[in-house]
């Protein structure tokens, strides 16, 4: 699925969730959004209510007992998961931090250190090393920063809170599984203020999917300061979701000045051979390499950089379904093993959207007679759709790409 231009600061690791949604006190998935409106003794009283799901889901009662004693009530975890929305960046200035030069020098000093057990998860997993350093130094600065939040507390806190109080709930019960196994102790269970935890920033469920033991000490330990684990866990998950080794992500690609703007859909996939038919290069000037099926993506509109996308750029949509994180892997890690920078370059002179603007731009739309089906400030296939129908019907190249000059035309 494509998600185009308006990128969340805080790009956490959150497959789908593994629990069927529980009853919860506060569980109206549409409360408005504004200052948290829970407290401490509200916490304690959907704790009590929790135990008996909890229970009976399989945890035991000491588990819960030692987990759950004396939380406290994290109002400021509440503010960012309300507020996420509010901070947003375009995709090239989200590269040029996610995939700087420092973070590139430090994933390659990253490989030559751990190259040893790097190549070996390689050989037991069939994933590449450097799909699997890339993540790490997009979700921890490769072990740097891998949050200081009590999960539990946070868990307990934004599953009563209940804006999406079955996913968080889900979560829960999932953390307090891994601790009722023993990989981890309460007190040394913390991550970010969503519970991804450790180095490559797990969810509890994903933790419960695909986290091993690589180092053989009995514990699938994601969280210290020995990365093996962790980074074997993380090559186990995208093994588990059809990573194929040796295969790119995608190419950069040049577009004949004919090009039909309305085939750049993930729906659209293609062989190499079909797209050179149709006039697409490589940056190069090359023939296109033939990896299987591709889709074409213009994440920067028609005056950004173009690729051709192949099956693992959805293998790690698997991991963070946004088009630039998966861009940010997939390029970071090209970067780590020696590959150059982009050819082409972005519309620099452009600015994201900001919130009020994505709702103002999907309520245009719609009113417009290109109906988005929602307004939610997501910029998801829907708007997309409806983005390509008005700039077709307005006489303007169909990239799908919500600029502010759009925005104007349709004012």
């Amino acid at each position: 699925m494509r998600v185009l231009i308006a990128i969340v600061a805080a790009l956490a690791f959150v497959p789908a969730m593994a629990f069927a949604d529980p009853p919860s006190a506060r569980s109206n998935e549409d409360l408005i959004l504004g200052e948290p409106t829970g407290n401490q003794a509200g916490l304690a009283a959907w704790i009590i209510g929790f135990r008996g799901r909890a229970i009976a889901a399989g945890v035991s009662a000491a588990t819960f007992d030692a987990a759950m004693q004396g939380l406290t009530y994290l109002p400021d975890v509440v503010r960012k998961d309300r507020h996420q929305n509010e901070f947003t960046k375009t995709i090239w200035d989200y590269l040029g931090s996610a995939v700087s030069a420092a973070r590139i020098a430090s994933g390659q000093a990253a490989l030559a250190k751990h190259r040893e057990v790097l190549d070996r998860i390689e050989a037991t997993y069939g994933v590449d090393k450097q799909a699997v350093l890339a993540i790490w130094g997009l979700e921890s600065a490769y072990g740097a920063v891998r949050g200081e939040i009590n999960t539990i507390e946070a868990l307990a806190t934004l599953a009563y809170d209940g804006r999406r109080g079955a996913f968080f709930e889900g979560q829960l019960l999932a953390a307090l599984q891994i601790l009722q196994a023993g990989d981890v102790t309460p007190t040394n269970m913390r991550g970010s203020w969503a519970g991804a935890m450790g180095h490559t920033q797990f969810m509890p469920t994903s933790f419960l999917s695909s986290a091993v033991d690589f180092n053989g000490d009995g514990r699938r330990d994601i969280w210290s300061d020995d990365p093996v684990d962790a980074l074997a866990s993380t090559a186990a998950y995208l093994a588990r979701n059809g990573w194929q080794k040796g295969a790119p992500w995608g190419v950069e690609v040049t577009l004949p000045p004919e090009f039909d703007y309305t085939l750049t859909t993930d729906k659209t996939r293609k062989s190499a051979a079909e797209w050179q038919a149709l006039g697409v290069k490589t940056a190069s000037g090359a023939n296109l390499p033939d990896h299987g099926p591709g889709s074409i993506l213009l994440p920067g509109g028609v005056r950004g950089v173009a690729f051709l996308i192949f099956h693992n750029f959805q293998v790690i949509e698997t991991y963070n379904s946004a088009d630039a994180y998966v861009i940010a892997v997939g390029h970071l890690g090209d970067r780590i093993m020696g590959a150059p920078d982009f050819t082409a370059t972005w519309p620099l002179d452009l600015r994201a959207l900001s919130f009020e603007e994505r709702i103002e731009l999907q309520q245009r739309l719609t009113a417009a007679g290109f109906d988005t089906l929602g307004i939610d400030a997501k910029m998801g296939p829907r708007t997309i759709a409806a983005i390509m129908g008005f700039q077709r019907a307005a006489g303007l190249t169909p990239d799908g790409f919500p600029s502010p000059e759009l925005l104007a035309a349709l004012r």
